[in-house]
C-alpha cells in the first residue's frame, strides 16, 4: 500500500494515525464484494452507515457537549478519505457530517439541544439538503420554493431536484423563499430562509419524492412540496438570511469532498500499481512499460499536489481562519486528480477495467460525479477568477 502523504508542519498526530487505522479496519470488514452488491442492487449501504454511526465517525464535527466526537476538519477528512480509499462510497453519508453545521453555527440554543445530540447518537439522520431547483440550477438566488408564514407555521410549496439521501433521512435542511425577490442587486440574496424539516412529521401528500436514476448508485431525488407545514421554531437563524447560512457551510463541504476525491485517487493508483506489477504480457510485467507506468505516476503526482492544498484548507478551517480560496481550490484539484487517476487505472487494467469484479468501473462512475457536484468546477474557476484574482464577474 502506498504511504500517506506527510507534509512538514502538518504531520499527523498520534491520535490522527490511530483514527486512520481504526477507520481503515472498519472499512476492511465491508470489502469489495459488499460494495459491489450494493451497487448492483441500487441499494443503500445501511449496514455500513450503521457501523460508521455506532463508531461515532459521522459525529466527528459535533462538539462533545452535544454528544459528538468534537474532532476537527482534519480528522473528518481522514474518515471520508479512508472510506473511499478502501473502495467504499462516502457519498452515501457524508452530508451527515456537514449539514448539521448550519444548526451548530446558526441555530438557537434550544435547537442545538434538541437536534445535535440525537444526530450525534444516530437517532436522527440529517443527510438531505433541499437547495437546487430545476429552474434555478446554480443560481441559488432564483429559487422559487416558498415558505409562507401562517401563525405558528410556515407553509411550503415548490420543488427541489438533486436532493440526495432524502429517503434515508429523518430531517431535511430546506432553503425556501420567505419574501419576494428584491429588484436591488445588492439585496438579491435576501428573502431566502433555512428551515429544518422533520420528514417524519409531514402530512400525507405534503411531500412527494421521485427518485432519479443515475449512472452510479447515488440516492438522489426530485422532491415536491404541497402545503407542507413546518413549525416556526424550526427556522434556523433569522428569516431572510438563509442564503448566507448556506454559503457559510460550503467551505466545510468543499474540503470534505476534496478528501473523498483524494481517497478515490489513492484507490485507483493503488489498484493500478498492484495490477500492472502482476499482469505479465510478452514475458514481463506491463508496469515495466513507460506507456503504462507514466500515466499512473502522473496521476499520483496530481493527487499529492491536491492533497497538500486540502490539508492546508483543513488546517485553516480548524484554526478559524478564512479558507474559501483554499477550500475551493482543493475541491477543484482533488476532483480533477481523482478523475485523472480513474482514467489511468482504467487504461492500465485494459478490458478488465470494465469488469465488475475488479471494481474499477464502479469507482470510475462514482468519482466522475465530483467534477460536476456538489458544485461544478467551472463555478469554482469563476470564484477563483473573481474573488481570488480580482477579475471581473464572469456571469
Amino acid at each position: 500500500m502506498i504511504a500517506e502523504n506527510v507534509v512538514v508542519g502538518l504531520e499527523p498526530t498520534r491520535d490522527q494515525q490511530v483514527l486512520r487505522e481504526a477507520v481503515r479496519a472498519l472499512c476492511a470488514s465491508f470489502g469489495d464484494a459488499y460494495w459491489r452488491t450494493v451497487d448492483a442492487e441500487r441499494a443503500y449501504p445501511d449496514a455500513f452507515i450503521r457501523a460508521l454511526t455506532e463508531a461515532g465517525y459521522l459525529a466527528a464535527l459535533i462538539p462533545e457537549e452535544y454528544d459528538g466526537a468534537g474532532l476537527g476538519m482534519a480528522e473528518a477528512c481522514i474518515i471520508l478519505e479512508e472510506v473511499n480509499r478502501s473502495g467504499g462510497n462516502a457519498a452515501a453519508c457524508h452530508a451527515q457530517m456537514y449539514i448539521m453545521g448550519t444548526v451548530l453555527r446558526h441555530g438557537s440554543a434550544e435547537q442545538k439541544r434538541r437536534f445535535l445530540p440525537a444526530i450525534a447518537r444516530g437517532e436522527l439522520r440529517l443527510q438531505a439538503f433541499g437547495v437546487t431547483e430545476p429552474n434555478a440550477g446554480s443560481d441559488t438566488t432564483k429559487i422559487a420554493t416558498t415558505a409562507v408564514r401562517r401563525g405558528d407555521r410556515y407553509v411550503v410549496n415548490g420543488q427541489k431536484v438533486w436532493t440526495s439521501r432524502v429517503q434515508h433521512s429523518d430531517l431535511m435542511l430546506l432553503l425556501a423563499r420567505t419574501s419576494p425577490p428584491s429588484d436591488d442587486p445588492k439585496a438579491k440574496t435576501f428573502g431566502l430562509s433555512t428551515l429544518l424539516v422533520d420528514l417524519r412529521a409531514a402530512a400525507p401528500g405534503a411531500i412527494e419524492v421521485r427518485p432519479i436514476r443515475t449512472m452510479m448508485n447515488h440516492e438522489t431525488n426530485e422532491v415536491f412540496f404541497r402545503d407542507l407545514e413546518v413549525p416556526v421554531e424550526n427556522l434556523i437563524g433569522e428569516e431572510g438570511r438563509g442564503f448566507r447560512y448556506v454559503l457559510d457551510g460550503m467551505n466545510a463541504e468543499r474540503i470534505l469532498i476534496a478528501a473523498e476525491c483524494i481517497g478515490d485517487g489513492s484507490f485507483f493508483v493503488e489498484r493500478a500499481v498492484k495490477y500492472v506489477g502482476e499482469r505479465v504480457v510478452f514475458g514481463r510485467p506491463i508496469g515495466q512499460n513507460q506507456g503504462v507506468q507514466f500515466p499512473i505516476a502522473r496521476a499520483h503526482a496530481a493527487i499529492v499536489a491536491a492533497d497538500l492544498v486540502r490539508k492546508q484548507a483543513a488546517a485553516l478551517f480548524d484554526a478559524g481562519r478564512p479558507c474559501g480560496a483554499e477550500a475551493n481550490t482543493a475541491k477543484l484539484l482533488a476532483s480533477e486528480a481523482s478523475w485523472q487517476a480513474a482514467n489511468a487505472s482504467m487504461d492500465a487494467h485494459g478490458g478488465y477495467g470494465f469488469a465488475e469484479e475488479y471494481d474499477i468501473e464502479r469507482k470510475f462512475r462514482e468519482t466522475r460525479l465530483y467534477i460536476t457536484a456538489p458544485v461544478a468546477n467551472n463555478l469554482i474557476l469563476s470564484y477563483i477568477g473573481q474573488h481570488v484574482l480580482g477579475m471581473p464577474r464572469s456571469f
